[in-house]
């Protein structure tokens, strides 16, 4: 774990970099003026303190490390944009790659210590000749800075071997998959460590998020209401007479996205027509055609990450033809159902089940099932998943699919509690080479997804915003068309 220069970050450099002459290095070595950072600690810097202290208290003597993650390469010399693993920055609001939360021992406690990498600062010639030098990304923070902007104890990164090295055997677990260079040293300090030590690290802190604190909350309400800015920005240059590419309404989308957070939450999901029925259609190389349908799947994430998620199918003409409207309308039906459902003790797969049986009954209705109801809502049967195909939402919150390593019990075999942000959204979809179904309804996909927090005597739909009903999503369409394009204000 050891870094070049101790505790300084090693240099990144290309092969095709110069060989810069003395003259130049020694030209470059002065004449810069240090101007200070000025930081102060962040207002939401006690809910982080007040996270680490809960996961403390869930492993009382234990030495616990949670990596921030590292930049990933997209492609040759270009990385993808780091984002911090979400436990990471969860626990600690720090946002810089190969950073490493240590939580070790201490009294009744945890001492906290982030563990980073100094600055490339002006004090070495990594400050020019090194990609991630501050010539070439900007001013980064000192240890002290960051201390105190995060109201968190720091450390160099070069001294986290060191700190490994001394941690208890069979006390130690690590939070895996973010960072393989802390993978391979905690192994070869404990090569007979057990994994589902680390494993229960990922449940504990998966489940410690499944609630959400009102700072969390504010956070996912204004990616929210953003997301619902993009949404009405999509719809406001979608024609209804003639077809665009759905990259277009996906970049328009993106830009709201960057302007008003951090970038989109996930792939945006454009899919015109038969797109529509693909549930990870993500390529978004199709084409609007008036008198199709197009699913929208997007959301905002913002500037500390916590995301929304969002759902609508709009007619692009305008006006849902007769069928669709029925398929539209047993969406709406389904997606209704789940809502009322939710409360504070209901169980996770119960809300599943009420939107589910709504969806197999439009089914019935619309003459596919080849069964009855019942039958095909038993555990036996369950034909009516062939145009359904997924549940009816999961967790949102700092991940798109939030809370993912939470064990069953705790989440979808368990009840829901007040607190909680989860999505609603049921779906139909007739793939364009089913042949059990009519040939009007082949490529017909329908999505209404929405976030919805689990409140003391229900639920509260946070992307109200966006209308849902077939009726009001033509009128809204017809609106937004009206007031015209617009630029991020």
């Amino acid at each position: 774990m050891a870094e070049q220069g101790g505790t300084q970050a090693a240099p990144k450099t290309e092969s095709h970099d110069p060989d810069f002459p003395e003259a130049f290095l020694q030209f470059m070595r002065s004449g810069w003026r240090e101007d200070p950072l000025e930081v102060a600690t962040l207002p939401e810097a006690p809910n982080f303190e007040k996270r680490r202290a809960a996961l403390s208290e869930a492993f009382p003597g234990e030495t616990l490390i949670i990596p921030s993650g590292n930049e990933k390469v997209r492609a040759n010399d270009t990385d993808y944009p780091f984002r911090p693993g979400s436990d990471f920055f969860y626990l600690t609001g720090d946002r810089d790659p190969d950073s490493v939360l240590v939580l070790r021992p201490s009294g009744s406690g945890h001492d906290a210590v982030l563990f980073t990498r100094q600055r490339n600062s002006k004090d070495t010639d990594a400050f020019f000749r090194s990609r991630n030098g501050e010539l070439w990304i900007g001013r980064t923070h000192t240890l002290a800075e960051k201390s105190t902007e995060l109201g968190l104890s720091t450390a160099p990164l070069g001294a986290l071997g060191e700190v490994l090295a001394g941690s208890a055997p069979g006390r130690t677990r690590v939070l895996r998959g973010l960072d393989a260079n802390v993978d391979r040293a905690i192994l070869a300090y404990e090569p007979d460590r057990e994994k589902p030590r680390d494993r229960e690290l990922a449940w504990v802190l998966s489940e410690l998020k499944l609630v959400k604190d009102e700072w969390e909350i504010a956070q996912l309400q204004a990616a929210i209401d953003a997301t619902v800015r993009g949404f009405e920005d999509v719809a406001r240059v979608l024609p209804a007479d003639r077809g665009v590419k759905e990259r277009l309404l996906e970049g328009v989308f993106g830009l709201r996205a960057r302007h008003d957070g951090n970038d989109v939450g996930y792939s945006s999901i454009v899919g015109a027509g038969a797109h529509a029925t693909i549930l990870h259609w993500v390529r978004n190389s199709g084409e609007t055609r008036p008198g199709e349908l197009l699913l929208m799947d997007m959301g905002v994430e913002g500037d500390n990450f916590y995301t929304a998620d969002v759902t609508r199918t709009v007619p692009v003409s305008g006006s849902f033809t007769p069928l669709q409207r029925q398929v539209y309308d047993i969406v709406h039906a389904s997606q209704q159902a789940g809502m009322a459902a939710i409360r504070p003790g209901v169980q996770f797969r119960d809300v599943h089940r009420t939107c589910m049986r709504v969806l197999a009954e439009g089914l019935h209705d619309l003459g596919l099932l080849p069964v009855s109801v019942d039958e095909a809502m038993s555990e036996e049967s369950t034909v009516y998943r062939r145009w359904t195909l997924h549940g009816f939402g999961h967790m949102l919150g700092i991940d798109v699919h939030d809370c993912a390593n939470a064990r069953n019990k705790n989440y979808r075999d368990g009840a829901l509690a007040e607190g909680y942000v989860l999505t609603v959204e049921p779906g139909l979809y007739f793939q364009p080479e089913d042949e059990l179904v009519p040939a009007e309804l082949r490529g017909v996909g329908v999505r209404i997804e929405d976030d919805v927090l689990v409140t003391a005597d229900g639920c509260r739909n946070l992307s109200a915003g966006l209308p849902r009903s077939s009726a009001d999503v033509e009128a809204w369409l017809a609106s937004q068309r009206e007031a015209g394009p617009r630029l991020p204000a």
